[in-house]
Protein backbone atom coordinates (compact mmCIF):
# COMPACT_ATOMS: atom_id res chain seq x y z
CA UNK A 1 0.00 0.00 0.00
CA UNK A 2 2.88 2.37 0.70
CA UNK A 3 4.59 1.52 -2.58
CA UNK A 4 1.57 2.45 -4.69
CA UNK A 5 1.65 6.23 -3.95
CA UNK A 6 5.41 6.23 -4.50
CA UNK A 7 4.95 4.54 -7.87
CA UNK A 8 2.21 6.95 -8.93
CA UNK A 9 4.22 10.00 -7.84
CA UNK A 10 7.31 8.65 -9.53
CA UNK A 11 5.44 8.20 -12.82
CA UNK A 12 3.97 11.70 -12.55
CA UNK A 13 7.40 13.21 -11.95
CA UNK A 14 8.81 11.24 -14.89
CA UNK A 15 6.08 12.46 -17.24
CA UNK A 16 6.50 16.02 -15.95
CA UNK A 17 10.25 15.88 -16.59
CA UNK A 18 9.62 14.47 -20.06
CA UNK A 19 7.18 17.28 -20.85
CA UNK A 20 9.49 19.98 -19.46
CA UNK A 21 12.65 18.73 -21.18
CA UNK A 22 12.00 20.46 -24.55
CA UNK A 23 11.50 23.79 -22.77
CA UNK A 24 14.64 23.36 -20.70
CA UNK A 25 16.65 22.34 -23.76
CA UNK A 26 15.28 25.36 -25.67
CA UNK A 27 16.57 27.69 -22.96
CA UNK A 28 19.94 25.90 -22.87
CA UNK A 29 20.40 26.09 -26.64
CA UNK A 30 19.54 29.81 -26.62
CA UNK A 31 22.52 30.35 -24.26
CA UNK A 32 25.01 28.45 -26.46
CA UNK A 33 27.47 30.17 -28.82
CA UNK A 34 26.53 30.12 -32.51
CA UNK A 35 26.95 26.72 -34.17
CA UNK A 36 27.26 24.75 -30.93
CA UNK A 37 23.87 23.05 -31.19
CA UNK A 38 24.72 21.58 -34.63
CA UNK A 39 27.58 19.49 -33.26
CA UNK A 40 27.19 15.73 -32.81
CA UNK A 41 26.19 14.68 -30.29
CA UNK A 42 24.41 17.94 -29.48
CA UNK A 43 25.21 19.24 -25.99
CA UNK A 44 22.43 19.57 -23.43
CA UNK A 45 24.05 22.09 -21.07
CA UNK A 46 25.93 25.08 -22.52
CA UNK A 47 29.64 24.92 -21.65
CA UNK A 48 30.09 28.67 -22.14
CA UNK A 49 26.71 30.43 -21.67
CA UNK A 50 26.23 33.68 -23.53
CA UNK A 51 23.45 36.25 -23.93
CA UNK A 52 24.64 37.44 -27.34
CA UNK A 53 21.59 36.04 -29.13
CA UNK A 54 19.21 37.90 -26.84
CA UNK A 55 21.17 41.12 -27.32
CA UNK A 56 21.04 40.65 -31.09
CA UNK A 57 17.30 39.99 -31.16
CA UNK A 58 16.35 42.79 -28.79
CA UNK A 59 18.84 45.15 -30.39
CA UNK A 60 19.08 45.22 -34.17
CA UNK A 61 17.04 42.02 -34.59
CA UNK A 62 13.78 43.97 -34.53
CA UNK A 63 12.03 41.88 -31.91
CA UNK A 64 11.88 44.68 -29.34
CA UNK A 65 9.23 46.59 -31.29
CA UNK A 66 7.37 43.34 -32.09
CA UNK A 67 7.43 42.43 -28.39
CA UNK A 68 5.89 45.79 -27.46
CA UNK A 69 3.28 45.40 -30.22
CA UNK A 70 2.29 41.93 -29.02
CA UNK A 71 2.17 43.02 -25.38
CA UNK A 72 -0.03 46.03 -26.13
CA UNK A 73 -2.41 44.02 -28.31
CA UNK A 74 -2.59 41.18 -25.79
CA UNK A 75 -3.43 43.53 -22.90
CA UNK A 76 -6.04 45.42 -24.92
CA UNK A 77 -7.59 42.20 -26.23
CA UNK A 78 -7.72 40.75 -22.72
CA UNK A 79 -9.45 43.77 -21.21
CA UNK A 80 -11.99 44.10 -24.02
CA UNK A 81 -12.83 40.41 -24.37
CA UNK A 82 -13.14 39.81 -20.62
CA UNK A 83 -15.50 42.78 -20.33
CA UNK A 84 -17.73 41.75 -23.24
CA UNK A 85 -17.73 38.04 -22.40
CA UNK A 86 -18.57 38.71 -18.75
CA UNK A 87 -21.48 41.01 -19.59
CA UNK A 88 -22.85 38.64 -22.22
CA UNK A 89 -22.42 35.52 -20.07
CA UNK A 90 -24.17 37.13 -17.12
CA UNK A 91 -27.01 38.29 -19.36
CA UNK A 92 -27.60 34.78 -20.71
CA UNK A 93 -27.43 33.34 -17.19
CA UNK A 94 -29.57 35.72 -15.13
CA UNK A 95 -31.44 38.23 -17.29
CA UNK A 96 -34.68 37.29 -18.99
CA UNK A 97 -35.23 38.48 -22.54
CA UNK A 98 -37.01 37.20 -25.61
CA UNK A 99 -35.49 34.20 -27.40
CA UNK A 100 -32.65 34.00 -24.88
CA UNK A 101 -32.25 30.24 -25.10
CA UNK A 102 -32.53 30.20 -28.89
CA UNK A 103 -29.86 32.83 -29.31
CA UNK A 104 -27.57 31.00 -26.90
CA UNK A 105 -28.21 27.74 -28.75
CA UNK A 106 -27.17 29.39 -32.01
CA UNK A 107 -23.98 30.64 -30.38
CA UNK A 108 -23.13 27.15 -29.14
CA UNK A 109 -23.87 25.72 -32.59
CA UNK A 110 -21.44 28.23 -34.10
CA UNK A 111 -18.61 26.67 -32.09
CA UNK A 112 -18.35 23.89 -34.67
CA UNK A 113 -17.48 26.40 -37.42
CA UNK A 114 -13.69 26.74 -37.80
CA UNK A 115 -12.36 30.24 -37.29
CA UNK A 116 -10.42 30.08 -40.56
CA UNK A 117 -13.71 29.97 -42.49
CA UNK A 118 -14.61 33.48 -41.31
CA UNK A 119 -11.23 35.04 -42.03
CA UNK A 120 -11.90 35.99 -45.65
CA UNK A 121 -15.37 37.55 -45.07
CA UNK A 122 -14.04 39.36 -42.00
CA UNK A 123 -11.06 40.67 -43.93
CA UNK A 124 -13.31 41.98 -46.69
CA UNK A 125 -15.55 43.67 -44.12
CA UNK A 126 -12.58 45.33 -42.43
CA UNK A 127 -11.20 46.39 -45.79
CA UNK A 128 -14.48 48.09 -46.61
CA UNK A 129 -14.35 49.88 -43.25
CA UNK A 130 -10.76 51.00 -43.77
CA UNK A 131 -9.45 49.00 -40.80
CA UNK A 132 -6.85 46.89 -42.62
CA UNK A 133 -3.32 47.50 -41.29
CA UNK A 134 -4.67 49.01 -38.06
CA UNK A 135 -4.62 47.88 -34.45
CA UNK A 136 -8.40 47.90 -34.36
CA UNK A 137 -8.48 45.48 -37.27
CA UNK A 138 -6.43 43.02 -35.20
CA UNK A 139 -8.55 43.49 -32.07
CA UNK A 140 -12.05 43.16 -33.56
CA UNK A 141 -12.11 39.31 -33.90
CA UNK A 142 -10.99 38.89 -30.28
CA UNK A 143 -13.46 41.32 -28.70
CA UNK A 144 -15.80 38.49 -27.70
CA UNK A 145 -15.73 34.71 -27.86
CA UNK A 146 -18.44 32.08 -27.69
CA UNK A 147 -16.44 29.86 -25.34
CA UNK A 148 -15.86 32.78 -22.96
CA UNK A 149 -19.57 33.61 -22.93
CA UNK A 150 -20.40 29.96 -22.27
CA UNK A 151 -17.86 29.73 -19.44
CA UNK A 152 -19.21 32.84 -17.68
CA UNK A 153 -22.80 31.71 -18.15
CA UNK A 154 -22.17 28.33 -16.57
CA UNK A 155 -20.39 29.93 -13.64
CA UNK A 156 -22.92 32.75 -13.15
CA UNK A 157 -25.82 30.29 -13.02
CA UNK A 158 -24.52 29.28 -9.61
CA UNK A 159 -25.24 32.73 -8.18
CA UNK A 160 -28.52 32.42 -6.18
CA UNK A 161 -31.49 34.17 -7.78
CA UNK A 162 -32.76 35.01 -4.30
CA UNK A 163 -29.67 37.14 -3.70
CA UNK A 164 -30.30 39.15 -6.85
CA UNK A 165 -34.00 39.56 -6.07
CA UNK A 166 -33.17 40.79 -2.56
CA UNK A 167 -30.87 43.40 -4.06
CA UNK A 168 -33.62 44.53 -6.46
CA UNK A 169 -36.08 44.83 -3.56
CA UNK A 170 -33.55 47.01 -1.76
CA UNK A 171 -33.59 49.36 -4.76
CA UNK A 172 -30.37 48.31 -6.48
CA UNK A 173 -30.23 48.74 -10.24
CA UNK A 174 -29.06 46.05 -12.65
CA UNK A 175 -25.65 47.67 -13.04
CA UNK A 176 -25.19 47.90 -9.26
CA UNK A 177 -26.19 44.26 -8.87
CA UNK A 178 -23.70 43.19 -11.53
CA UNK A 179 -20.85 45.36 -10.25
CA UNK A 180 -21.24 44.87 -6.48
CA UNK A 181 -22.71 41.37 -6.16
CA UNK A 182 -22.10 39.28 -9.26
CA UNK A 183 -18.70 40.48 -10.40
CA UNK A 184 -16.86 39.69 -7.12
CA UNK A 185 -18.18 36.12 -7.24
CA UNK A 186 -16.87 35.71 -10.80
CA UNK A 187 -13.24 36.35 -9.89
CA UNK A 188 -11.93 32.81 -10.63
CA UNK A 189 -13.64 32.60 -14.01
CA UNK A 190 -12.50 36.14 -14.89
CA UNK A 191 -8.90 35.11 -14.30
CA UNK A 192 -9.45 32.04 -16.47
CA UNK A 193 -10.89 34.20 -19.23
CA UNK A 194 -8.02 36.65 -18.94
CA UNK A 195 -5.45 33.86 -19.31
CA UNK A 196 -7.26 32.43 -22.35
CA UNK A 197 -7.59 35.85 -23.97
CA UNK A 198 -3.97 36.82 -23.34
CA UNK A 199 -2.63 33.50 -24.62
CA UNK A 200 -4.86 33.63 -27.69
CA UNK A 201 -3.79 37.15 -28.62
CA UNK A 202 -0.11 36.63 -27.79
CA UNK A 203 0.19 33.41 -29.80
CA UNK A 204 -2.00 34.49 -32.72
CA UNK A 205 -0.05 34.29 -35.96
CA UNK A 206 -2.45 33.96 -38.88
CA UNK A 207 -4.75 36.95 -38.33
CA UNK A 208 -2.03 39.59 -37.67
CA UNK A 209 -0.16 38.22 -40.68
CA UNK A 210 -3.26 38.79 -42.85
CA UNK A 211 -4.33 42.18 -41.50
CA UNK A 212 -1.03 43.93 -40.79
CA UNK A 213 1.01 44.80 -43.86
CA UNK A 214 3.37 47.28 -42.22
CA UNK A 215 6.49 45.60 -40.88
CA UNK A 216 6.69 48.09 -38.01
CA UNK A 217 3.32 46.81 -36.74
CA UNK A 218 4.13 43.10 -36.85
CA UNK A 219 3.53 41.06 -33.70
CA UNK A 220 6.13 38.80 -32.12
CA UNK A 221 5.09 35.50 -33.82
CA UNK A 222 5.00 37.18 -37.24
CA UNK A 223 8.35 38.92 -36.69
CA UNK A 224 9.92 35.68 -35.46
CA UNK A 225 8.65 33.80 -38.51
CA UNK A 226 10.11 36.47 -40.80
CA UNK A 227 13.40 36.33 -38.93
CA UNK A 228 13.57 32.54 -39.24
CA UNK A 229 13.67 32.82 -43.05
CA UNK A 230 16.88 34.85 -42.77
CA UNK A 231 18.50 32.73 -40.04
CA UNK A 232 17.13 29.29 -40.79
CA UNK A 233 20.45 27.62 -39.89
CA UNK A 234 21.04 29.62 -36.71
CA UNK A 235 19.33 27.34 -34.20
CA UNK A 236 20.68 29.20 -31.17
CA UNK A 237 19.26 32.52 -32.36
CA UNK A 238 15.88 30.97 -33.17
CA UNK A 239 15.74 29.29 -29.77
CA UNK A 240 16.44 32.64 -28.13
CA UNK A 241 13.51 34.10 -30.06
CA UNK A 242 11.33 31.20 -28.95
CA UNK A 243 12.29 31.82 -25.32
CA UNK A 244 11.36 35.50 -25.64
CA UNK A 245 7.99 34.41 -27.05
CA UNK A 246 7.24 31.70 -24.48
CA UNK A 247 8.48 33.15 -21.19
CA UNK A 248 5.87 35.94 -20.72
CA UNK A 249 2.88 33.63 -21.18
CA UNK A 250 4.53 30.90 -19.12
CA UNK A 251 5.13 33.35 -16.27
CA UNK A 252 1.53 34.57 -16.52
CA UNK A 253 0.16 31.04 -16.36
CA UNK A 254 2.33 30.07 -13.38
CA UNK A 255 1.38 33.26 -11.50
CA UNK A 256 -2.36 32.75 -12.06
CA UNK A 257 -2.46 28.95 -12.06
CA UNK A 258 -4.43 28.68 -8.82
CA UNK A 259 -7.23 30.98 -10.02
CA UNK A 260 -7.11 29.46 -13.50
CA UNK A 261 -7.73 25.91 -12.29
CA UNK A 262 -10.34 27.08 -9.80
CA UNK A 263 -12.24 28.87 -12.55
CA UNK A 264 -12.24 25.85 -14.83
CA UNK A 265 -13.27 23.35 -12.14
CA UNK A 266 -15.90 25.50 -10.43
CA UNK A 267 -17.35 26.57 -13.76
CA UNK A 268 -17.81 22.96 -14.82
CA UNK A 269 -19.32 21.96 -11.47
CA UNK A 270 -21.75 24.89 -11.45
Amino acid sequence: MKAKPLLVNGLLWAFAALAAFPLVWMVCVSLMPAGTAQSLPPPVIPAHPTLDHYRQLLGDGGLKRAFVNSLGLAIASTLISVSFNTLAGYSFAKLRFRHRERVFGLLIAALVIPGQVAMLPLFLMLKGMGLVNTWMGVLIPSMAGIFGIFLVRQYARGVPDELLEAARLDGAGEWQIFWRIVLPTLKPVLVTLAVFAFLGSWNDFMWPLIVLTDGEMHTLPVALAALSREHVQDSELMMAGAVITVLPVLALFVALQRYYMQGLLMGSVK
